[in-house]
């Protein structure tokens, strides 16, 4: 398939999907009284959504990736360059989703690294778009590590816009406000009301829930925090236990309470 259509066909399904997120959330919301327009709403969708992500794009893939893909022959390491798309896919989203559970746990139990990932846990309301707040080099380093392999290894270049159209939809999935049962699916997908758990403002969740896409990490590796659906069990607070500002470039430049 043509680059063009497929990125045509993912664009439309990343905007089909926040409409349907952004209805859910109004519908049938996890925490009832959340403004659409909450605390950083426009901080989140035009600095962190649009601005940022589109210059750490470029940096990303023209200044870092592009470079080490010139300079250096992967001739012998692109094992992948045979297999199905779909098992390309797969293959990219397990690895790469097992590293970010392992590197978000470290993030929160070293002082030098929760400094570049404080900004994620900030927001006191989280909805659909608090996914996207997050600092410049936390970003830097997960989808540098997340791309270069794809295409360093020799993968289809369809595996990128899939790939990235899985994180963005995962990414808002489960930061969205929205009431979801998924069963016993939990134990493998993640979900809203486990990853909100994540974000409250509690010391018992500091050390618990960081897997992305598949819960099966945390449940597996001991660091579940899963009290049920029965009545009080929902945060009530999220954020920080501390001061934070609200303006993009000074949370940034913050150094928070250390842990």
């Amino acid at each position: 398939m043509p680059q063009d259509k497929l990125l045509t066909i993912t664009t439309t399904i990343l905007v089909c999907w926040v409409i349907l997120i952004i209805a859910w959330e109004r519908i049938a919301p996890y925490r009832k009284g959340l403004p659409f327009f909450r605390e950083g709403f426009w901080v989140d969708l035009v600095w962190y959504t649009l601005i940022q992500s589109y210059f750490l794009k470029i940096i990303i893939f023209d200044y870092i990736i592009a470079p080490v893909q010139r300079n250096f022959n992967w001739a012998d390491w692109q094992f992948v360059k045979d297999w199905p798309l779909a098992v390309q896919v797969l293959f990219f989203v397990i690895t790469h989703d097992l590293y970010i559970y392992l590197f978000h746990r470290f993030q929160h139990s070293n002082k030098v690294f929760w400094r570049i990932h404080e900004a994620h846990h900030s927001g006191k309301e989280v909805d659909f778009l608090a996914g996207s707040r997050s600092h410049v080099l936390e970003i830097i380093i997960n989808q540098t590590i997340e791309f270069a392999p794809i295409i360093l290894l020799g993968a289809n270049p369809a595996v990128i816009p899939i790939k990235a159209l899985i994180d963005a939809m995962f990414g808002m999935f489960i930061h969205a406000n929205i009431r979801v049962n998924l069963g016993k699916l939990k134990y493998i997908i993640n979900t809203p009301e486990l990853h909100l758990w994540h974000h409250a403002n509690y010391q018992e969740v500091f050390h618990a829930n960081f897997s992305t896409k598949f819960s099966f990490w945390d449940y597996l590796l001991g660091t579940a925090y899963d009290p049920g659906h029965a009545p009080g069990n929902k945060p009530e607070n999220w954020g920080l236990g501390y001061a934070y500002p609200k303006d993009y470039f000074l949370q940034h430049a913050f150094s928070g309470k250390t842990l």
